[in-house]
């Protein structure tokens, strides 16, 4: 004879599990949708090594030349390399480092920094971008250290401007009247709180280390973008991972060659 009870008991425990995954797979769905991506700009989104980083590092280094020089004349080249370098591994900005030690204006720095002849003839960007970010759930911030009208002529020229909600350009990264660009954490906690979300609820793409670890420390998801990474960054990453025994560093939840591929890794950030 058929146990009834038995039978009853294993429906309930198969209506129950069943509702179990339906709940899951709808919390699983809602996170997603209710997360919120930060994205970097330059060599995140478009290849700025192909010729915009040379032209505003040739710029940087003429304005530096200049700034630093003397009645004599603009300052060698062993000198501008070595001050830009110091500022940017010290503040994580040249342009922090010549505010606080030499007077200079942002604006000033920044004009002068990106000027470019024929801008869009620069811009290099794999194909399926505009297609990834239309598909991808969520909430879309452009969060980059560069100025606001350089940013906003690439992301439109590459027809990316619709897909984000807001646009954090270098000019709104201020912190109780200081300038604090990434990769600073006390930005990154000003942006959760006026966002009003929960680090674990934040996605950060970008292709910068330091960037990465702060957002990383503060509880937020990380995705390094590996596509566009130079020479010498990419060597510190093969030198890093292979000390560290595995195949990200331990502040990359996800790590990705073309930002097409995320998509692949949603379990990994919802986890």
């Amino acid at each position: 004879m058929v146990d009834q009870q038995a039978v009853r008991s294993e429906q309930g425990e198969k209506e129950k599990t069943g509702l179990t995954e339906k709940a899951r797979a709808i919390a699983r769905a809602f996170f997603i949708h209710t997360m919120l991506w930060l994205f970097d700009l330059d060599n995140t989104l478009h290849d700025a090594s192909h010729a915009i980083f040379p032209a505003i590092t040739a710029n940087m280094n003429a304005f530096l030349a200049k700034t630093l020089g003397s009645e004599h004349g603009p300052a060698d080249n062993e000198t501008v390399n070595a001050v830009r370098m110091k500022y940017w591994q010290r503040y994580g900005a040249t342009l922090l480092g010549m505010m606080r030690h030499h007077d200079v204006r942002m604006e000033d720095f920044l004009r002068e920094a990106h000027q470019f002849d024929d801008l869009a003839a620069m811009i290099r960007a794999e194909r399926g971008v505009h297609r990834f970010l239309q598909r991808l759930p969520g909430r879309k911030i452009l969060l980059t250290n560069a100025p606001r009208r350089y940013s906003r002529e690439v992301i439109r020229h590459l027809g990316l401007h619709r897909h984000f909600a807001k646009h954090v350009a270098i000019e709104s990264m201020h912190v109780h009247r200081s300038l604090r660009p990434k990769p600073s954490r006390h930005l990154l906690k000003k942006l959760l709180a006026r966002e009003k979300v929960a680090p674990r609820r934040v996605i950060l793409v970008e292709d910068t280390a330091k960037t990465l670890k702060a957002a990383k420390s503060l509880g937020m998801r990380t995705v390094l973008v590996t596509q566009y990474l130079s020479a010498q960054a990419a060597k510190q990453l093969v030198t890093l991972v292979h000390h560290e025994r595995r195949n990200r560093p331990s502040y990359v939840d996800v790590k990705v060659q073309s930002i097409r591929q995320i998509p692949e890794h949603l379990c990994r950030l919802r986890d």
